[in-house]
């Protein structure tokens, strides 16, 4: 059963911790800016990220105005207009990743790798592709080509993520840049 009161509390724990130090190594560059006052914090921002991925939802903006808005209203008293939480949504990128290896478990001695082709687009669009031009590659999986990046994911026997890794070069042979980079 999904606990939002657990998600967010583990969340906020983290945040707790982490927002502190980050305040601290950011490099100012003389200018002030006005900081605008957001409505929900960091670890609110989060725990929608999170459930999301928790919940049977393929679109963002309905599970947004359907399950965030009418069934957690109360749970979030303060929350902004579905446009609001999208320009918000690219300033936790950095904890939130760091969140996910916070949250990674321990090395057993049975460790599972696997990979997946993340495709940017369809391989006759490759010549007409701006978004990732300069950083996706041509790769190749077991069953075909592809442009884009690899994932890959090492979990233990419990099940547990323990490391992950998205590699530029995205070829069959990635062996050797695992085995160096996650072990």
């Amino acid at each position: 059963m999904f606990s939002l009161d657990a998600l967010f509390c583990h969340v906020d724990d983290f945040c707790q911790q982490f927002v502190p130090q980050w305040q601290k190594t950011l490099l100012g560059h003389g200018l002030t800016h006005r900081q605008r006052a957001k409505s929900l914090c960091l670890s609110e921002i989060m725990t929608i990220l999170i459930a999301f991925h928790a919940n049977q939802y393929r679109n963002f903006k309905s599970y947004y105005l359907e399950q965030v808005t009418q069934q957690w209203g109360q749970a979030f008293p303060k929350l902004p207009s579905y446009q609001r939480l999208i320009e918000w949504i690219p300033s936790t990128l950095l904890p939130f990743c760091l969140y996910l290896k916070h949250c990674c478990g321990q090395c057993t001695g049975i460790s599972f790798v696997d990979s997946t082709a993340l495709k940017v687009c369809h391989n006759q669009r490759i010549s007409r592709h701006k978004v990732f031009k300069n950083l996706a590659q041509r790769g190749k999986t077991s069953v075909d080509w592809f442009f884009g990046f690899k994932l890959h994911l090492v979990v233990n026997e419990r099940g547990e993520l323990l490391n992950v890794i998205l590699i530029i070069k995205a070829d069959n042979g990635n062996r050797a840049i695992i085995s160096e980079v996650l072990f």
